[in-house]
């Protein structure tokens, strides 16, 4: 493979009031601000040396404008523009400079309808890691994940795999041995993109990783604290799948955030996948709690690279139900 992808570097998300959304993200849940703007504001986890991994971006309606990943040299994006215009996929340039603290960037629209920003390069800010006078809230460490619902889940998987070399650390299979959700990775962990059956494309959550379980406690008494208790959607609790401790919420415009931590290293090659069984209750949450319906129903829009306009998400090949099976 031409081009090496090194993890899941940043998201940004369309919301409506950037003073609103603040509050949420800087006060309660304590990201660094690295930056703000008249139209945006760049967050970023203590242990974070990149500008950002987090925009919030002024706009009418909520929304997602990209998914983000860094490879490892500049000339990489134009490999992957080569990949993406021979499977017939069409791309844009965001040249150095027309985003903040950026290089330039490669965008496309995914084999699922997903706006996937590629980039080398990004500013570089102080690491807080060994701030602990600056440790608030959750205590954001850094970006771990996203997971995005797909009507064709063994589609995606075939195109991330084959052609951008993710690997697959766990998945989901049904009755009638059909993929229905896999969990991707670059970076040695159990997954920098998972897809999900479902109506989309649509961004489902972004996850972060928090230094400790007991942080994810100490998010639900802060929150509760400031009024934010609403905001909890699931959680917290520990998946089957990664083994992994979370706790979801819903930011002030819907948007879905996972705090994450506790997963396993996936860096030996020749460990295969852990297959996992549709109707195996362990995978969705070990304890048995179950999710509620707002985890299947709702999800994030996202936008077209070029027109900015909202992707019209089409519903999943296989039989939709209520597994839960989301991490």
């Amino acid at each position: 493979m031409a081009f090496s992808i090194i993890r899941v570097a940043r998201t940004v998300l369309n919301v409506t009031d950037l003073d609103r959304s603040r509050k949420y993200y800087v006060d309660a849940l304590g990201f660094i601000e690295t930056e703000r703007t008249e139209s945006h504001i760049y967050l970023r986890g203590l242990e974070e040396a990149h500008h950002h991994s987090l925009v919030l971006q002024k706009a009418a309606e909520p929304s997602v404008e990209a998914i983000s990943y860094k490879v490892v040299c500049d000339s990489d994006l134009d490999e992957l523009e080569a990949l993406f215009k021979s499977k017939g996929l069409q791309t844009k340039w965001m040249q150095e400079g027309s985003q903040h603290a950026l290089g330039r960037a490669l965008r496309v629209q995914d084999i699922s309808g997903l706006p996937v920003e590629f980039f080398c390069k990004m500013d570089q800010v102080e690491r807080m890691l060994q701030r602990y006078d600056q440790y608030r809230g959750s205590r954001v460490q850094r970006i771990d994940h996203v997971n995005c619902a797909v009507a064709d889940v063994q589609k995606a998987y075939d195109f991330y795999v084959d052609e951008l070399g993710f690997l697959c650390s766990e998945d989901t299979i049904d009755e009638n041995g059909q993929l229905w959700a896999s969990w991707l990775h670059r970076k040695p962990g159990v997954h920098d993109q998972a897809f999900m059956n479902g109506v989309g494309p649509r961004l489902h959550h972004v996850g972060f990783w928090l230094p400790d379980p007991l942080a994810l406690i100490h998010t639900c008494d802060v929150l509760a604290s400031l009024g934010y208790a609403s905001t909890i959607e699931r959680g917290p609790g520990r998946h089957g799948l990664s083994n992994a401790f979370f706790l979801y919420l819903r930011d002030p415009d819907g948007h879905r955030i996972e705090l994450y931590n506790g997963d396993y290293l996936t860096s030996d090659p020749d460990v295969g996948p852990l297959h996992w069984d549709l109707n195996d209750p362990r995978r969705q949450t070990f304890w048995g709690a179950k999710a509620p319906d707002s985890w299947f129903d709702e999800a994030s829009a996202v936008l077209d690279i070029f027109t900015g306009e909202e992707i019209a998400a089409k519903e999943p090949l296989l039989e939709k139900k209520k597994p839960e099976f989301i991490i």
